[in-house]
């Protein structure tokens, strides 16, 4: 019996985890969008992420946060590889 209490309290923590906004995700998306943007990298991915930052801000307004999540994620990796291309550019 102990053990299904434990089980039941792991699977309620871990929904816990999930049905929380994303303000870490969206942080730093906006951060990394930022500098992507100072460094003035290649303006597709940066209007790609830009589009799923809004995505994600408009579904956390609907409260659909775990999409708001992923969107966020994607939107930060964007930016992120886009900082990189530009810093990885002998041009540069």
């Amino acid at each position: 019996m102990n053990s299904r209490r434990t089980l039941i309290l792991l699977l309620m923590l871990v929904v816990a985890g999930c049905a929380s906004a994303p303000i870490q995700e969206m942080s730093d998306a906006r951060q990394a969008i930022a500098a992507a943007e100072d460094a003035e990298a290649a303006p597709i991915p940066l209007t790609d992420a830009q589009r799923l930052l809004s995505e994600a801000e408009a579904q956390i307004r609907s409260g659909l946060w775990g999409m708001a999540r992923a969107n966020a994620i994607r939107a930060r990796d964007l930016a992120v590889n886009a900082l990189n291309a530009i810093q990885s550019d002998p041009q540069n």
